[in-house]
This record gives structure tokens, C-alpha cells and sequence, in this order.
């Protein structure tokens, strides 16, 4: 019998403060990641508290990896 290896799709969420942040947490993630990219989606929300300005940076990974 042969072994065929098998790609599986999956999402990775990650959700910071500050845009610096999102930015190490994404780098950590492909550093580590053994499987390819197929699109990164990105958002920034904002909102208004009282008289302070609130930022939610946001991204989705979409990625291949093997199944294990």
C-alpha cells in the first residue's frame, strides 16, 4: 500500500491591541509554520471610549499543512 501524503486547510485567528503585536505574532506563526500560506486577510476596527480612540488590528490566516 502506498502513503499519500494529505494536505488539510486551515485557519489561524489572531487578535492584538497594538499593531506591533499583530505584527510579532504573525512573524512567530510563519516561523514556525511547516505547511504554505494561501491568503492573509487583515482589519483594523476603532471605536470611540469617552474621549479615548480604541484599535483592534486583526488577522486571518488561511493555510495548507499536513494532516497528522
Amino acid at each position: 500500500m502506498k502513503w499519500v501524503n494529505v494536505m488539510v486547510y486551515r485557519v489561524k485567528l489572531f487578535d492584538e491591541e497594538h499593531e506591533l503585536d499583530l505584527e510579532d505574532a504573525i512573524n512567530d506563526f510563519l516561523d514556525e509554520l511547516e505547511g504554505e500560506v494561501i491568503h492573509i486577510h487583515y482589519q483594523v476596527a476603532l471605536c470611540l471610549n469617552g474621549n479615548e480612540m480604541e484599535y483592534c488590528y486583526s488577522a486571518l490566516i488561511e493555510y495548507l499543512c499536513k494532516d497528522e
